[in-house]
């Protein structure tokens, strides 16, 4: 039991240096490629990515889960996932090509049929990295990982601003993306104990089918909601508001995904190997919910509450139309460790027909909101994100509510001790802002150490379990 503990948390560090660092250099670089490019360049390119996140849920999704959440895999399997995968990507961007024009036409940007041609070959790499992903995820070796996102982001980052320089405009970004993934493809391909061969078993596939179509279709819907307010807002608004919604999400997306994405991509492999105790697994979902909850708020709080000074900094007063909606995207961001944690469980035990009964019904949720709030601006449509998200909260935990025994109110009286003092941080930082008359950067460095100060004494007055927790692992780390 203590071996199998050590082996989560040491990938958990892995996988959040892997996500931090990843992370870390690609904002860096898509600060600099927003001070070289125009909001419009960043229109066009999130919405191809629409199409391209689209199309690699049928390639990536549902295979790859069942590889991970399989008790017995064999080397067969790997082979026989690749190809179907690999036929899948082939497919898929035949269709790509053939509709590339339609969808330029239809949104009115001729530049978009070029370009999906293009990016599409990402599809092609995805086929491949899925399949050392879950590889990686059920052997824990997630220190790989962090090798091969990392060398990937600092060359595919380079290139892009490179071309960015010389005026290529929305190219940069295609350049910088599509490296990005044939890097990853190379550099798994040398450090990681698989390479592909052309073996089917149909048998074992159906077997896999079985389970993964229901997460396929559960990640279509998801992937399609998650990027269906670029879809309305590159139609109905200009390209312009497309980019600005683009780089407000930017922010807490790379926080949430960060934390949150680092502790859940280690949970799910680590549930499905206890999946037949429900005990230990709901032990684990409340340790997981708790901890990520410990970081993510106070992370959104302190993120809506500098976002002005931050963006002025960073990006420039071209982009000062990001604060409102960065704002409220924070606040639909800081739902998400309660939204992954209860899904993590439902797919580690199996119920991936839970799973898919859960998205459709957040996602009719999501559409309606959208539609309400269409009319309004995108300020209002990213608001409708946080009611959306708060009511998804609520979706997502009640199952657990018989599978683990872990009901909603349980889950709020977990995660409420942190949620109200970032609150009570994020407010003092928000009146900072408001009195400090320094140079921005001084002004900004005051409320990032003031906040996190505030954030850890609160935490340690008032006792906070996770506080504890986390200062008891570091503990045994060094010693």
């Amino acid at each position: 039991m203590e071996q199998h503990k050590a082996k989560v948390i040491t990938s958990l560090f892995w996988k959040f240096f892997e996500r931090m660092g990843t992370q870390g250099i690609q904002f860096i670089i898509q600060l600099i490629l927003a001070r070289l490019l125009l909001p419009e360049d960043y229109g066009v390119i999130a919405l191809i990515t629409v199409f391209i996140s689209l199309a690699n849920v049928f390639v990536q999704s549902g295979f790859n889960t069942a590889l991970i959440q399989q008790k017995d895999v064999e080397e067969e399997d790997y082979s026989s996932v690749f190809v179907v995968s690999a036929v899948v990507a082939l497919i898929i961007y035949i269709l790509l090509f053939v509709s590339s024009d339609a969808i330029a036409a239809f949104y009115k940007m001729p530049n978009l049929s070029s370009v999906i041609k293009i990016l599409g070959l990402v599809l092609f790499f995805g086929a491949f990295n899925s399949i050392q992903i879950a590889k990686v995820s059920r052997e824990f070796q997630f220190k790989k990982l962090f090798y091969s996102s990392l060398g990937a982001n600092i060359f595919s980052g380079i290139l892009g601003i490179i071309l960015a320089y010389y005026k290529f405009g929305v190219w940069a970004l295609v350049a910088q993306q599509l490296s990005n993934q044939f890097f990853i493809c190379v550099i798994l391909l040398f450090i990681v104990d698989w390479k592909p061969h052309m073996r089917c078993n149909l048998s074992r596939i159906k077997n896999m089918f079985d389970y993964g179509w229901k997460l396929l279709v559960s990640n279509l819907i998801d992937v399609l909601y998650n990027n269906i307010y670029s879809l309305v807002i590159g139609k109905f608004y200009k390209s312009d508001q497309l980019g600005y919604y683009n780089r407000a999400d930017q922010f807490p997306n790379i926080l949430v995904t960060n934390v949150n994405g680092s502790i859940q991509s280690v949970m799910l492999p680590a549930l499905s190997e206890e999946q037949d105790n429900l005990a230990k697994v709901k032990s684990m979902v409340r340790r997981s919910m708790v901890t990520s909850s410990f970081f993510v708020f106070p992370a959104m709080a302190g993120l809506a509450a500098c976002s002005e000074p931050l963006i002025e900094l960073l990006l420039t007063e071209k982009w000062l139309f990001c604060v409102p909606i960065m704002r409220m995207l924070c606040l639909s961001y800081a739902f998400w460790p309660i939204h992954t944690a209860n899904l993590q469980a439902i797919n580690a035990i199996g119920r991936s027909d839970v799973f898919l009964k859960l998205e459709i019904i957040k996602k009719m949720v999501g559409i309606i909101c959208l539609i309400i709030s269409l009319p309004f601006g995108v300020i209002v449509m990213a608001f409708s994100k946080v009611v959306s998200s708060v009511a998804s909260t609520v979706i997502n935990a009640w199952p657990n509510r018989k599978l683990l025994n872990y009901s909603f109110l349980e889950q709020i009286y977990d995660i409420a001790p942190s949620f109200l003092i970032s609150l009570v941080m994020g407010g003092a930082v928000y009146l900072l802002n408001e009195v400090l008359m320094f140079h921005i950067v001084v002004n900004l460095a005051i409320e990032v150490i003031v906040g996190g100060c505030l954030y850890l004494g609160l935490a340690k007055i008032f006792k906070l379990e996770c506080l504890e927790y986390i200062l008891n692992i570091l503990k045994k780390r060094k010693n």
